[in-house]
């Protein structure tokens, strides 16, 4: 069995890593991972920390849209796999918590526990939407402040941060969103996130009016504008999330390479498109597994 201390001690050292990297404010670019081999091209890149989004969870696992449908023993799942193969710290996202305060603190317990270095639970009535969506609703705050306090209270290690994200401002406006925000930082939460604003101007007002690190959510063909890592550091946004541009590449890639394929009857066309048998051998780490049938091959 895994020596559980060492195991805790890579666990609590990633999640300072990420404390750290977001006190400092500087717009760290954290992609999104829906699954193991995700996580491990996102490291290859060379990123300092990666986001298991529930979007790309609910797409690619189960091939569904971002509409509340991923349970928490799935993405439970999901998150351990990651884990075991990647060093990096793990942003995740839970969606509403998977109910009340009370699922709240267990869906925090389980995560904590599978490795979460940081949980982002946002304010939508349940089953939620994608933040770029129309048709959201959000819960009375003070059901939300419950689930902030409930999620604080349940972690053991201080340092995993509890990010709390509103979607009010498609609903309610910019101002009620903020508002909202500020009650959530008031009831511990070590990290806010306005989703979907709408104008650069509005960007600056969240970065302005709350004093706790604030998330930004990169989305293509979303509502929010989309900025280079310099101009949102210098907004002063901590994270900047491109919760799905991994899984929007390979999607484009494979339908491309697959409608050659139908089309042409071979792959001539787009043979550049593919990585290599050793390159995809690497990015799986094989060699590793190969050393380890030797060390452990029966004499």
């Amino acid at each position: 069995m895994p020596d559980e201390s060492v195991t805790g001690d890579r666990i609590a050292d990633r999640r300072r890593r990420l404390r750290a990297a977001v006190e400092e404010r500087r717009a760290l670019l954290v992609p999104g991972a829906a699954n193991a081999l995700t996580a491990r091209v996102i490291e290859d890149a060379g990123f300092d920390a990666l986001y298991v989004t529930g979007a790309g969870v609910a797409n690619t696992l189960l091939g569904v849209p971002d509409i509340g449908l991923v349970t928490l023993t799935e993405l439970v799942q999901t998150v351990e796999a990651i884990g075991e193969i990647s060093s990096l710290p793990m942003v995740v996202d839970i969606d509403t918590g998977f109910g009340n305060a009370i699922n709240t603190r267990r869906t925090v317990r389980l995560l904590e526990r599978a490795g979460a270095c940081g949980l982002q639970i946002e304010d939508q009535v349940f089953p939620k939407k994608c933040g770029h969506f129309d048709g959201k609703g959000v819960i009375p705050v003070a059901e939300m402040v419950s689930k902030v306090k409930a999620a604080v209270d349940a972690r053991d290690d201080g340092n995993l941060l509890i990010m709390a994200r509103t979607d009010a401002r498609a609903i309610e406006g910019l101002d009620a969103a903020i508002e909202r925000a500020e009650r959530y930082i008031e009831a511990g939460a070590d990290m806010t996130f306005v989703e979907a604003p709408t104008s650069v101007d509005e960007m600056k007002a969240v970065t302005a009016r709350l004093k706790v690190p604030q998330i930004a959510n990169m989305v293509v063909g979303g509502r929010t504008p989309l900025l280079p890592q310099a101009e949102l550091a210098e907004i002063g946004f901590a994270l900047v999330l491109y919760a799905n541009t991994p899984l929007q590449a390979a999607m484009r890639a494979m339908s491309e390479v697959l409608g050659a394929l139908k089309r042409d009857g071979g792959l001539d066309a787009v043979r550049d498109r593919l990585a290599d048998f050793g390159e995809r051998q690497r990015l799986v780490d094989k060699g590793s597994y190969d050393a380890l049938e030797k060390l452990y091959a029966v004499e």
